[in-house]
């Protein structure tokens, strides 16, 4: 089932997820309805709080950009209770898009290493190590967990020239081209 996306404005966006259990009702269910949701939208990852939820789930599928980087071919995990441990490496300018925040894009700098834990969908718990624009995603990703937007890293200046936007945005005045929920303000 396709989910709307909520926009930049409602206070689900910037609030800190809660660790869920294995056993919350309906995972699998929601994890698939993310992926979906997400492919309708033409993004690459996807956050619960993006869907309305205060939990700690993310998914992210790569796989097709395994035509630029071999490495993600089958790249399709969802990533529960996630925390990133280790941020290191040399900080990368790149432009970023939210599908929360519809139209925008702008160049963030983000570490290009990190090292995350999760738990996978079978309750596996991982350690893993990413790099690049992987590592980038996750991290954006990662972020609307704790309530973070990546216009967040933006300048001040960026910040003030965004502002109008970011307001009709959060008065449903968009055109994504997805199914939105427009906060209530």
């Amino acid at each position: 089932m396709i989910l709307p996306i909520t926009l930049y404005g409602d206070p689900v966006l910037r609030r800190v997820a809660e660790n869920i259990d294995l056993k919350y009702e309906g995972l699998s269910e929601l994890i698939e309805n993310m992926f979906e949701s997400m492919y309708n939208a033409e993004g690459v990852g996807l956050a619960a709080p993006q869907v309305g939820l205060s939990i700690r789930i993310f998914v992210v599928d790569l796989s097709p950009l395994h035509k630029d980087e071999p490495s993600l071919v089958g790249f399709r995990k969802a990533f529960i209770n996630a925390k990133i441990v280790e941020r290191s490496g040399d900080e990368e300018l790149m432009e970023e898009g939210c599908l929360s925040i519809p139209g925008i894009h702008e160049e963030v700098y983000r570490k290009n290493y990190i090292r995350i834990e999760y738990l996978d969908p079978d309750g596996t718990a991982r350690n893993e190590v990413y790099r690049g624009y992987t590592a980038r995603v996750l991290q954006h990703e990662y972020d609307h967990l704790d309530g973070v937007m990546f216009t967040d890293h933006c300048s001040p200046l960026r910040k003030r020239l965004l502002k109008r936007r970011l307001t009709e945005i959060s008065k449903g005045i968009t055109n994504a081209s997805y199914r939105v929920k427009v906060p209530k303000l």
